[in-house]
């Protein structure tokens, strides 16, 4: 394509930093001079002949043609969250769960094969091994923290390689280089999901990953507003893979909903610091409560990855807490970890995460609900655990929220 016929950037340094990147990258004002970046609410986008029009179509000249595959506020969003994971390129999607059923479509066909963590979010289990395996594509899950059986799972028809970092809910952290490594001598890509930690934390394409998976419903808005999600690539994987793909099937982000998460990734590095900051100290709490059984937060030490996930996570432990309550047999740790949640008057009860309000859910009935007993064994789930994805509250009346259940444990 010819540089002329390209839509311009934002102008910034090239050494500029990611703070800077979450406030500026995007496009150019419009000749009216705004500030605050404007929103597209349009389906169509006019040419000013029918030959330009041709051009645009073919993609020989690059222009705003249709919002179901090329809107300006959609386009700002996806530059800025690109250059914050320091990817060439993103594609942004309907939900978190879209950009994933993209990233599948994208990639994969039948007979081909995919390893993927076993902790990964219930949906994406369903996705892969219920739809995608009724296609013809293979896939075999494997433990989150053991490089060695990525490895052991390689096939000569592996494609993809898929972890999520830190996992939901049991927070456990794969090492994204080793995992690359393997991917890559495979002739595989290797795609992390980056949704707990966002790139305020954690940028996989620096420790060797190919693609970065967003739920922009969670931490990049920050506030619970939108649903939306991401794919962070090359220009090569995002242009021949993705984007016909998006033009065919339409799992497009509406210019709204992507409005409201450009504005979201603004703050979005003073976000994950204040609430990974309140999760440590809440974290801390609960691991000296009698009534609590085992915690999972990779920012303690007694986190088995902990190491790990601090040179990965910028010396941070995410917002996300895990922990199980007592109970004698499965009914009853289920009865206890109801009563927990039941007594809260402050976090919201909802499997939703990523907020500024804290929220508490039971995983094995809410986003791992769907997966069989058998499965959610694998993965570590629980009858007695909740997890709690720590807002901006005081940590104080946090604690005593979660006191009021606990105690009468």
């Amino acid at each position: 394509m010819d540089a002329g016929k390209k839509l311009p950037r934002v102008e910034l340094p090239a050494d500029a930093r990611i703070d800077t990147i979450a406030v500026r990258e995007g496009l150019p004002a419009t000749p009216w001079g705004e500030n605050a970046e404007a929103l597209f609410l349009t389906s169509s986008f006019v040419h000013p002949d029918a030959a330009t029009a041709a051009r645009r179509f073919a993609n020989e000249e690059e222009a705003f043609v249709y919002s179901r595959f090329s809107n300006p506020t959609v386009m700002m969003m996806e530059r800025r969250l690109a250059a914050m994971e320091g990817t060439q390129a993103c594609i942004a999607t309907s939900s978190g769960m879209a950009a994933i059923m993209l990233l599948f479509m994208g990639l994969l066909k039948a007979g081909d094969h995919v390893v993927c963590s076993q902790s990964v979010f219930g949906s994406t289990i369903k996705l892969l091994q219920g739809e995608f395996g009724k296609f013809g594509v293979q896939s075999t899950f494997v433990s989150q923290t053991d490089v060695e059986a990525w490895r052991a799972a390689m096939r000569p028809n592996t494609k993809l390689l898929f972890a999520e970092t830190p996992s939901n809910p049991l927070t456990e952290v794969c090492d994204i280089a080793a995992l690359a490594k393997i991917a890559h001598e495979g002739g595989a890509l290797l795609a992390v999901d980056n949704c707990f930690c966002s790139p305020a934390l954690q940028q996989p394409v620096k420790l060797g990953a190919d693609l970065i998976i967003h739920s922009g419903t969670k931490y990049l808005d920050g506030q619970g507003r939108v649903i939306a999600g991401a794919v962070c690539a090359s220009e090569a994987l995002v242009n021949d893979k993705f984007v016909p793909v998006m033009r065919s099937a339409g799992m497009s982000l509406s210019p709204f909903n992507a409005w409201v998460v450009l504005k979201g990734l603004e703050t979005l590095s003073i976000r994950m610091r204040a609430q990974s900051e309140k999760a440590l100290q809440l974290a801390r709490w609960l691991e000296e409560q009698p009534q609590v059984s085992r915690l999972y937060y990779p920012g303690l030490a007694s986190h088995p990855q902990h190491e790990l996930a601090m040179r990965q996570q910028s010396g941070l432990g995410g917002a996300v807490v895990s922990f199980i309550v007592q109970g004698d047999t499965p009914e009853a740790a289920r009865a206890n970890a109801f009563a927990v949640i039941d007594a809260t008057r402050i976090c919201s009860i909802t499997a939703n995460l990523g907020d500024t309000k804290t929220t508490i859910t039971h995983p094995a009935s809410t986003s791992h609900g769907r997966l069989t007993e058998a499965q959610r064994q694998a993965a570590g789930i629980t009858q007695g655990m909740i997890r709690v994805a720590v807002g901006l509250e005081d940590v104080e009346d946090l604690k005593a929220d979660l006191a009021r259940g606990l105690h009468t444990l």
